[in-house]
Formats: structure tokens, sequence, C-alpha cells
């Protein structure tokens, strides 16, 4: 009978593949022309030699690798990680490490790699310093690395909570007999570890990607509008709600109301974009409360001295009337 030649996979370590976009590690993105595996029903056995009862935390295992014919029912399988194998006494199969380890965030995280660099968000987490309630280097169900994706996969999930977050981020990952038993953490632990990381690490994140988005700009003419040699941007602000505690109130207060009696308090931002891509190239946020045009002012103030990259004497902006014409005081590179 004849036998498919096994050719290893040296170039996928744990952890390491690709990523489809429910948010989960696939590495099948590794496997040039496989996305999918297909494995004979009949050549999949319990490692343990015997029937599974319900329960039974172990893989199922290929027996041989026989030359399928058509007719034959098969299994068309997903990879949903690479782990180490782990082996017990009893016989059962079970993945090594952290399923926390193999989440990603599909697409998007491979353009932010493209962007700022492979692995960032991973090497960004590793010089993360925890504080609050979580401790050390402690994992438990959570990661550094895992609560910065879902903190920005939020951005993509406005009306999802933190549970339906957290199924997206893990996805099938849950699926894998791991090691040590593992289940979506709750709500209460993201939270936990949001407040443990603080912004420093999502600041430090954006500055990265709009360094990466400027540096694109200047590398390439995208300019669909032109004025003269100049690069054309624009300049203006808006406002997002946030949930509605006291010190979010106290924080960033709300427009339109003098008494501050809006249903939500709202941070004011300031964005410089490019006017021919719309791409973000600079963006600073404050509070919302007090007359628009000062909230609007002061952050250009702090714009100008934040990312004067950005700000350089081949770009013209243009922005509304609730900005001075009259020169500033900022020195333009």
């Amino acid at each position: 009978m004849k036998f498919y030649r096994a050719a290893p996979v040296t170039t996928i370590p744990a952890g390491q593949g690709g990523a489809d976009d429910t948010g989960h590690a696939d590495l099948a993105a590794g496997l040039p022309g496989a996305p999918l595996i297909a494995i004979r029903v009949a050549d999949l056995v319990p490692p343990a030699g015997r029937a599974l009862d319900e329960g039974d935390r172990t893989a199922l295992v290929v027996a041989g690798t026989p030359q399928i014919r058509a007719g034959e029912q098969l299994v068309f399988l997903k990879v949903i990680a690479a782990a180490p194998a782990v082996v017990r006494r009893d016989g059962k199969v079970q993945a090594g490490g952290h399923p926390a380890d193999h989440a990603r965030l599909g697409a998007l995280e491979r353009q932010l790699d493209d962007l700022a660099g492979p692995g960032v968000i991973d090497e960004i987490a590793a010089q993360a310093a925890l504080g609050g309630k979580v401790k050390g280097k402690a994992r438990r169900s959570m990661t550094a690395a895992a609560a910065i994706r879902a903190t920005i996969l939020m951005a993509l999930m406005p009306d999802a909570d933190y549970a339906r977050v957290l199924a997206a981020v893990f996805g099938d990952l849950v699926l894998v007999p791991w090691q040590r038993p593992f289940k979506v953490p709750t709500p209460k632990v993201l939270g936990t570890w949001r407040a443990a990381l603080g912004p420093a690490p999502l600041a430090r994140l954006q500055a990265l990607v709009l360094a990466a988005v400027g540096g694109e700009h200047r590398c390439h003419d995208y300019r669909a509008v032109h004025v003269g040699e100049l690069h054309l941007g624009s300049i203006d602000g808006s406002v997002t709600r946030v949930p509605d505690t006291p010190a979010n109130r106290q924080a960033f207060g709300s427009t339109g109301t003098a008494d501050d009696s809006a249903p939500y308090p709202q941070v004011r931002d300031l964005l410089a974009g490019d006017a021919s891509t719309r791409a973000t190239l600079a963006v600073v946020s404050g509070p919302s409360g007090g007359p628009k045009a000062e909230g609007e002012q002061a952050l250009l103030d702090a714009m100008l001295t934040r990312y004067p990259e950005v700000f350089t004497s081949d770009r013209i902006w243009v922005l509304d009337r609730n900005f001075p014409g009259a020169a500033d005081d900022h020195e333009i590179p």
C-alpha cells in the first residue's frame, strides 16, 4: 500500500504561526496550499486504545497515512495551534503550553506586524510593568499580551461586552485539550489585567503605528489632491463616549451642558490625517468639558509638541474656524 511522504513542518514554532480572522492562532498560513487537512475517519483512533468517555481530555491521533481512495469518509480539519505534545501515562495526548500564547488578531495583527515590526504586541507585553492585583509574571488564565489583544479588539467590537471580546480572542483554542484545563477568562479577569497594565502599553503601540504610517507617507507619494509640492493634511476634533463613572465624569466631563448633565462623559479627540488617504498621522485626547474652541486649541498645542515630525515645512494643513489663523509659537522643522 502506498503512503504519503511525511514532510515535517520546521518553520512553524508553537504559537508563532499565522492567524485567521476569528482571533485565534491558525497555522494553516504556514502550510502552503493546505488551508485544511483531510484525514480518513478510519485512521482517527483514541491514543489510549479504548473508547473515550465523556470528559476525557485527549486528542485523537492518526493511525496511519494510507492513500485516500474515492468514496472514503474523510474529516476535514482546520489547524488551531501547533504545540508540544504532552503524553500522559494512560496514553492521553494533550497540548503543552498556554493557550493565550497562541491567540492572535488575524489580519489586523498581520498588518500591525507589517507596520511596527514582527511580534510587536508580544514585545510590548514582555516589557510591560504589571501593577494592581496582578503580581509578577503570574499568568493563570490570562497574559499581558492577551489582555492587550482583547483591548485592541474592543475597538472593532463596540457593541460587545468583555465576555464576547474574550470569546473572539481565544476562539477555537478552548477546544484544544491543554495540559492544564483551560476556560475562557471571565470579564472580571480582563478588567483586572487591564487595570494592571495601565495605558502605557497601548500608548506605545499607538506611537509605533503612527510613526510607521507617517514613514510610509514620506516614502510614497499617495497624494490624490495636489497643492503645489506640498502634502495636504487636515486637522479636526471629535468626541467619544466613555462609561458613565464618577472618575470619567471628573476626568473628561461632557459637551453641550454647562452642568455636565449629559448621559455620558466624553473624551475629546483631535486627529491629524493625510487628506488623500485618510490615514491618521497624529492623535491626542483630553477632556471634553468647557468651550469647544478652547479645548481643541489646547489639544492642538499638545499635538504640535508631541508630534513635531508630522508638522514639517512640506505639509499644508486645513483646519476649521475654531483654530487660530495666526502663527503658533511652535517652531516648524
